[in-house]
């Protein structure tokens, strides 16, 4: 049984509809790298397409009716998107839920230092990575500095092409026989993650307001560096103790391929299945369900913490919103929980015939050949998995296949060689049918990952097909 690759059936419509859609989202992967910006994103477009804050609607005692569209937010890293169906919300949502979080290098608390009139950013990597890929490549910082007073200070560095570029180095070919020598795992250690950030010494002898000590010569690379904070940011060396700088990849994505039928970028994971579950629901109108949209935090970080799935936030804005609705029991809450249906999306690693003893064919995922369904995820034995029910898929494909989607199924690799594993398992601890679902991609994980446009375009018309028929 296998599935065809959907390019050949594509009509000049759709291609031209492939396109459109490819291109707003490279724009937004180019734009949104961490989850803050992600959540920024989907907050401000959602509120052009009417969508108005849960909070404001509670704090006006205002019911929700029929066609209602509101969102809930979370510390500025997560959000929940609802709209208000025909039926009983209390009959249960069709939810989709993907995350917004990708592996990357976080800046510590204490991270500034100079060492031989070279000075750096310490880092701690988040997420599973590869630790040999993050050197030698240009890099961006991405985040927040929150002052004392309260005052908030965005940072993008590297993005414009006008801006200089981090870097992390690597030791030189020429004397990297013991390195090379290293499992790969200890080729580059996370404490030699270092972010270069400066090398010219600060001219203390200019400025006149400055003590003998304060001029000295001691640590003059970091004192420059310090400066330019202070000067185009208005930050001090204490403010880190209240930032999150996330370090990323810089450089816009880019189409991949001479034919341009794939995209190349960072955050592939997750963020090709965020955007287009959003736009999904941006599109959505007079389902008969309840419709939502979540994107969550630290799935990457097995999704704990304040915003992460594990934590309250979803199960309270759902509370919240039912009790605008007028329902206000606990009793209610679970109900509603119990009878939803999730598409958990997350990316699937896409067969590479480069590693093809790390796949079993009949049952991997291939580009071009649209949405992917893993019934189970896990390692080994399906441990820490969702295993879906029969029921479930089998009304997913009538869905897929009453909508002209084009879907496959897949395992993550085979069975011995690891695993992963998803959100899926939480949500169903509510009762409610879930399943995993999402785009393939080469380099999962990567600096630099890589998805098909066309499966890319498949999910989006998925994840509409279960908005409106779930």
């Amino acid at each position: 049984m296998t599935k065809k690759n959907v390019w050949p059936a594509y009509s000049p419509a759709q291609e031209k509809k492939l396109e459109e859609l490819a291109d707003s989202y490279k724009a937004f992967l180019s734009l949104c790298k961490t989850e803050r910006e992600c959540t920024d994103y989907f907050r401000e477009e959602a509120e052009k397409y009417g969508y108005q804050s849960l909070e404001d609607k509670i704090r006006a005692g205002a019911p929700l009716l029929p066609g209602d569209k509101v969102y809930a937010e979370g510390m500025g890293k997560t959000i929940a998107l609802f709209r208000i169906g025909t039926k009983p919300v209390e009959e249960g949502m069709n939810i989709l839920c993907a995350h917004i979080d990708s592996p990357r290098l976080d800046i510590k608390q204490n991270p500034l230092y100079e060492d031989t009139e070279l000075s750096y950013l310490d880092t701690h990597y988040y997420g599973g990575i590869k630790k040999y890929q993050w050197v030698a490549l240009p890099l961006a910082l991405h985040g927040l500095v929150v002052k004392k007073d309260g005052t908030k200070i965005p940072i993008v560095v590297g993005e414009d092409p006008a801006d200089p570029v981090l870097y992390v180095t690597d030791l030189l070919i020429h004397l990297a026989d013991k390195q090379m020598a290293r499992k790969a795992s200890e080729v580059v250690t996370g404490e030699n993650l270092d972010i270069l950030i400066g090398s010219r010494p600060i001219n203390m002898d200019l400025d006149e307001e400055k003590d003998e000590e304060e001029k000295s010569e001691k640590e003059a690379v970091k004192k420059g560096i310090l400066k330019i904070l202070k000067d185009k940011y208005d930050i001090e060396e204490e403010d880190f103790l209240s930032a999150e700088i996330e370090v990323v990849p810089a450089g816009p994505a880019r189409d991949c391929g001479l034919d341009r039928s794939m995209i190349a970028g960072y955050g592939h994971d997750d963020r090709v299945c965020a955007y287009p579950s959003f736009l999904a629901m941006m599109e959505t109108e007079d389902a008969g369900k309840t419709s939502c949209c979540l994107l969550v935090d630290k799935e990457e970080i097995g999704s704990v913490g304040a915003t992460g799935m594990e934590s309250m936030f979803f199960e309270n804005a759902v509370a919240e919103l039912l009790a605008l609705c007028g329902y206000s029991s606990n009793l209610s809450v679970r109900r509603t929980l119990a009878r939803s249906r999730m598409l958990s999306s997350d990316v699937s690693a896409a067969y590479d015939p480069a590693y093809a003893e790390a796949f079993e064919k009949k049952n991997s995922a291939y580009f071009g050949r649209g949405l992917v369904l893993n019934k189970y995820t896990g390692a080994r034995g399906k441990s820490g998995s969702n295993d879906a029910n029969a029921e479930y898929l089998a009304d997913l494909r009538r869905i897929f296949d009453g909508n002209e989607v084009a879907f496959q199924t897949a395992e993550l690799g085979k069975v011995d060689f690891g695993g992963g594993g998803t959100i899926a398992y939480i949500a169903a601890l509510y009762g409610m049918e879930v399943v995993d679902s999402g785009v393939a991609v080469l380099s999962m994980h990567a600096p630099w990952e890589v998805i098909s446009k066309a499966d890319l375009y498949e999910a989006f018309k998925g994840y509409r097909a279960f908005l409106k028929d779930a």
